[in-house]
C-alpha cells in the first residue's frame, strides 16, 4: 500500500506516516478527494471533529485546506504517535488538539465545543459508527446548528438508523467505501 499522502492545501504532497497493523482504517486517497469536493467550500475557517482519527489523514486534510481548528480523538497509542509525527511533518499542529482517549468516553462527557462536521471511521463491523452516531444524535450540542456527521464504513455495514437530532441527507460509494452524510437538524421552538 503505498503512503497516504495530502491532496491539497498547504501540506499538499506531503506524505503521512501510517499506523503498523490493521486497527486502523485508512481512508483512500480518491475517497477523501471525493469528500473534500463535497465538503470544500466550506472548510476554510470550519471545525471538525476526527472521532476515531487512525493516522490523522482526514483531519489534517482539513486543516491543510484552512480548517480552523481539528480535534483528533484515539484510543490506541500508536496512532496518536502517528497524528503528532503527522501533525509535525505537516506543519498544521498549531490548529490541531490530539487527544489520546476512547471517542465514547468523550462522546459521554457533555460538548464543551460545536464542530461544523464529526468524522466517524472507526474500526469496521463492530457497529460502532452506529454507536457513534446515536451518541451524536443524543448530544446534538457537538455539532454547529447544520453541522455534519461524516460517517465512512464499509456499504455492507450501512442501514437505516432512527435519529432524533440529525437527519441522513447523502451517500456516496466508491467501491468498498460508503460515505453516509447526516446534517443536524434545525432547533425549533416548540
Amino acid at each position: 500500500m503505498s503512503g497516504m499522502r495530502v491532496i491539497a492545501g498547504t501540506a499538499r504532497g506531503r506524505r503521512l506516516k501510517t499506523v503498523p497493523g490493521d486497527g486502523v482504517r485508512p481512508i483512500m486517497d480518491r475517497v477523501k478527494e471525493s469528500l473534500f469536493n463535497i465538503l470544500n467550500p466550506d472548510i476554510p475557517g470550519a471545525t471538525m471533529l476526527d472521532l476515531f482519527a487512525g493516522t490523522g489523514s482526514v483531519g489534517i486534510e482539513a486543516l491543510s485546506r484552512g480548517a480552523k481548528y481539528v480535534r483528533f480523538i484515539d484510543r490506541n497509542r500508536a496512532a496518536i504517535k502517528i497524528i503528532n509525527e503527522n501533525l509535525d511533518l505537516t506543519k498544521l499542529g498549531a490548529r490541531a488538539e490530539v487527544i489520546n482517549l476512547d471517542a465514547f468516553t468523550l462522546l459521554a462527557k457533555t460538548p464543551n465545543f460545536a464542530f461544523d462536521y464529526v468524522f466517524i471511521a472507526p474500526p469496521q463491523y463492530k457497529e460502532i459508527w452506529s454507536q457513534a452516531l446515536l451518541k451524536i444524535d443524543a448530544a446534538p450540542e457537538w455539532l454547529v446548528e447544520d453541522g455534519w456527521a461524516i460517517v465512512q464504513i464499509d456499504p455492507v455495514e450501512y442501514k437505516e438508523i432512527a435519529l432524533d437530532n440529525l437527519e441522513e441527507f447523502d451517500q456516496r460509494r466508491y467501491s468498498s467505501t460508503l460515505l453516509v452524510f447526516y446534517e443536524r437538524k434545525p432547533v425549533t421552538d416548540e
